[in-house]
């Protein structure tokens, strides 16, 4: 019996950093890499793109240009 295998996809690997404005933003893999600029919005999909090449989702998920993801990270609320 022979097995099929699917086909590879080519590697894709987005640039580190596409931020070309003064200051620059920051890295993304600094800490404060949320307050990078946005570079393409789908709110309707929950996601964002930003010139640090991270990927920010409305659930404040992450997954960074080399591939690691973020967990979520919501601030806890305080209940009365």
């Amino acid at each position: 019996m022979r097995t099929l295998t699917p086909p590879t996809a080519p590697s894709r690997v987005q640039p580190s950093s596409s931020c070309t404005h003064t200051p620059p933003c920051p890295s993304a893999d600094s800490p404060d890499r949320e307050a990078a600029r946005v570079v393409a919005s789908h709110p309707e999909q929950g996601w964002s793109l930003l010139c640090n090449g991270a990927f920010h989702f409305d659930d404040t998920g992450e997954v960074l240009p080399d591939g690691r993801v973020i967990a979520p990270h919501r601030p806890l609320t305080a209940t009365a």
